[in-house]
């Protein structure tokens, strides 16, 4: 499986975010409860995913927000994962609007299991690791490359 490191660095930092607003507190609020010295600039570049947060600097900024750093790290890698080994999770609609003309096969199919699934029905699937190298090649494309398009079209 490959990692993305910028995407997870930005899934970190906005779940660090949501987890300092959660608790009502700016950035300065959540300086004052840390043990040591941050300044405002480096918290807001946490939060924006463009600076990497060492292993102790996480563990400080969660015990300071009263979550177990575990718990957050489980959050994102369900926001990266999927929550499914081996399975990426693709919003249909997303791959629809693509109008990249490699992808027109597999927009095609995106749009029949839409027209399956009707208006209100889940315009989310799976796809297992065969699905996506069959998918691959009717695209034309590596299937690194293909799963690597089809991480933008994950729903958050």
């Amino acid at each position: 499986m490959l990692i993305d490191a910028e995407e997870y660095q930005r899934i970190l930092g906005d779940e660090l975010r949501k987890l300092r607003r959660s608790r009502g507190w700016t950035r300065k609020e959540l300086n004052q409860h840390l043990q040591s010295e941050i300044s405002l600039q480096t918290l807001a570049t946490y939060e924006l995913g463009t600076r990497q947060c060492s292993v102790v600097r996480l563990v400080e900024l969660c015990v300071a927000m009263d979550e177990l750093p575990q718990d957050l790290l489980a959050k994102v890698h369900r926001r990266v994962f999927v929550d499914e080994p081996g399975r990426v999770r693709v919003d249909l609609r997303k791959v629809v609007a693509d109008a990249s003309a490699e992808l027109l096969p597999l927009r095609r199919w995106a749009e029949g299991r839409l027209r399956q699934v009707g208006e209100h029905g889940a315009g989310e699937i799976a796809l297992d690791l065969p699905a996506l190298e069959r998918m691959a090649e009717l695209c034309g494309l590596p299937t690194v490359d293909l799963i690597a398009r089809l991480r933008r079209y994950v729903s958050r």
